[in-house]
């Protein structure tokens, strides 16, 4: 049957896709971005403190997955609010942080039992912040924003997707022939395609990938950031989904996901080359301008680089006056920049702040 982009896809074909989805070419690129990946894993591991990137690329995720949708929030109000969600106003902010819950919930759901069709509906519910089941009645459809004409419309009838979503699972953990990084690369573009929820496909597609990756133990923590390549790559994204839709072209498609992945594993290792270098000089300062304090202040000003006296009161276990003595000082050094946000001050390690939102910066092929 041919496909037609404003009739529901009720038709598309079950996994596996038919045909060779581990060609030449997708093996070769398999190996890098494999090798990639265990490059990573590794750094990540050697990190004294991995909560440096464990608390920060999250949030970074949350904030490129959300803005693929056109939820748009700045970095400054994602790391203000990141441990106060309950303060923050706007709706964008609130929305990316439930990204980051539904992350690390999604985590805690695969350590309990295998993924599955369920655990796309829980997190997608902790997206919307509300109960989300299967979509039960019909008018979705991806469409041009100038034109509002359908560029495609996923399958109708709530027995026709949950009938998509069990094969979609069963695809999951039967493909053992297959590589790891080419199950997630499918099972992404077949998660999209089906769209079984109403709002927020996407976002719950793009932590899918993560929770993948770490239940084949490819991964030990949620620190690949990959939809900072998707953005980057938006246009080529959707008509690479598109072109498996329309002419089964699922070559090129996995060659891409296959690609971010190594091009972000890559980065990554060299972010945290650079985290290493930071820590260093940031503790030549404390050790210089803050007598007394201990590695603790250390860790505190690289996992929250918005940091509270709070905070420090916290992790140290000092006094308010001791804590901000502290911070004072770093701030007089210049190794850090205070701002008022309402009752309380903000002190933000600009250096490392800046590091993160760096551009990506992996060689290309």
């Amino acid at each position: 049957m041919t496909w037609i982009p404003a009739e529901p896809y009720n038709t598309l074909p079950a996994l596996p896709p038919p045909g060779d989805i581990e060609s030449k070419a997708i093996l070769k690129a398999t190996i890098e971005a494999r090798a990639s990946l265990a490059a990573l894993d590794q750094a990540a591991r050697r990190m004294t403190n991995p909560a440096v990137l464990i608390n920060s690329l999250p949030l970074l995720e949350a904030q490129a997955s959300s803005e693929i949708e056109n939820i748009v929030t700045t970095a400054d109000d994602l790391f203000t609010f990141a441990y106060d969600e309950l303060a923050a106003r706007n709706p964008a902010t609130k929305e990316t942080l439930s990204y980051r819950k539904a992350l690390f919930a999604g985590i805690a759901f695969i350590q309990a039992r295998p993924l599955s069709a369920n655990t796309a509906a829980e997190i997608c519910s902790i997206i919307q912040d509300r109960h989300v089941d299967v979509r039960k009645l019909p008018g979705t459809y991806i469409g041009n924003p100038a034109t509002h004409a359908a560029i495609y419309t996923p399958p109708v009838g709530e027995s026709v997707i949950r009938d998509k979503l069990s094969n979609w699972e069963r695809f999951i953990h039967e493909s053992h022939a297959v590589d790891p990084l080419v199950v997630m690369a499918v099972a992404h573009y077949q998660f999209e395609a089906i769209h079984p929820f109403a709002d927020g496909n996407g976002r719950t597609g793009r932590i899918m990938n993560v929770l993948l990756l770490m239940g084949a133990g490819l991964i030990s923590e949620p620190i690949l950031y990959l939809s900072r390549y998707i953005i980057e790559k938006k246009d080529e994204y959707y008509l690479l989904l598109l072109s498996v839709t329309r002419d089964g072209n699922w070559e090129d498609w996995i060659l891409f996901m296959l690609e971010g992945i190594r091009q972000t594993a890559l980065s990554t290792i060299s972010k945290i080359d650079h985290i290493q270098r930071l820590q260093e000089e940031m503790l030549k300062v404390i050790r210089a301008v803050t007598p007394g304090a201990n590695a603790d202040l250390l860790g505190v000003l690289f996992e929250q680089p918005y940091c509270r006296i709070s905070n420090v009161v916290q992790r140290c276990g000092v006094s308010r006056p001791t804590a901000t003595n502290w911070l004072n000082a770093l701030v007089g050094a210049g190794a850090l920049r205070d701002v008022k946000a309402g009752r309380e001050r903000l002190f933000i390690n600009g250096t490392f702040f800046e590091l993160l939102m760096q551009p990506e910066s992996a060689p290309e092929r």
